[in-house]
């Protein structure tokens, strides 16, 4: 699959573009498992391909080659046996079965050879169109027509979310605690929030039995990510209340001072 990488873990994207790295990793834990993780990596790979073409071949063309003695791709210079240039040359390859070349004598057009080798290089590569290093799927992409699904698209999960492979409750942020053996224990719900820290409650086995305490920690849960989801949804909106606010400030004082 182009530029995506199935692990172990997930999916890897990987697409370079003039010399960059555009890579980011698609946890199954953190999208709810191996297709909705492989989903969000194609949706990412296809916004690379479609914002970040490769560079035109003309572009790429005009890059310095490490073998270039001439200060100018695509020009080249013919010596004689003692050394002298000769010629200057222009040559541009364009496809498989059209190879332009200009040649221009010294002895003929003297000091005006090489920038005229110079000037007509610039006129074949006109004569180059299209995109460097096409990969067969990417033009598809760019037209719409890239073959996964359209369906919902599951939001990555926050670290808290993710359930661990030492959980016991099979729900992330509940958990099981014992003091010590003798202890009945009870089912712990906590939840982590960024800068603010935590958010916990506890459900004795011995006042709730086992299998009711460990719903009511379940439920607590719930009901943790969803006030600390609302509480997300009000802090960005108050940040863009804020940005919004200065923009207008900005706004009336150019008025002011027009």
């Amino acid at each position: 699959m182009y530029g995506i990488y199935a692990r172990s873990w997930g999916f890897e994207v990987s697409i370079v573009r003039n010399g960059v790295r555009h890579h980011r990793l698609f946890g199954k834990a953190s999208y709810g498992g191996a297709e909705q993780a492989l989903l969000h990596a194609q949706d990412w790979r296809d916004h690379i391909v479609r914002s970040v073409p490769p560079l035109p071949r003309s572009a790429r063309a005009e890059k310095p080659r490490a073998n270039n003695s001439t200060g100018v791709t695509g020009v080249f210079h013919h010596l004689a046996p003692s050394g002298r240039v000769r010629a200057w040359m222009a040559k541009t390859y364009i496809a498989p079965d059209e190879i332009l070349r200009t040649d221009f004598s010294v002895a003929e057009l003297g000091d005006d050879a090489q920038a005229l080798a110079i000037q007509e290089r610039a006129q074949q590569l006109k004569r180059m169109t299209g995109l460097a290093r096409i990969h067969p799927a990417e033009e598809a992409i760019r037209m719409g027509l890239s073959a996964h699904p359209a369906g919902p698209r599951e939001p990555k999960r926050s670290k808290s979310e993710i359930t661990r492979r030492n959980n016991t409750s099979g729900v992330s942020g509940v958990h099981f605690k014992a003091p010590n053996p003798s202890h009945p224990g009870y089912w712990l719900a906590i939840t982590y929030t960024a800068g603010k820290g935590s958010v916990s409650k506890a459900f004795s086995v011995k006042t709730y039995g086992a299998e009711a305490a460990k719903n009511m920690a379940i439920a607590e849960r719930a009901n943790q990510l969803a006030l600390k989801q609302l509480a997300a949804g009000e802090e960005e909106r108050h940040q863009r209340g804020k940005a919004e606010a200065g923009v207008r400030a900005t706004t009336g004082t150019r008025r002011n001072n027009g």
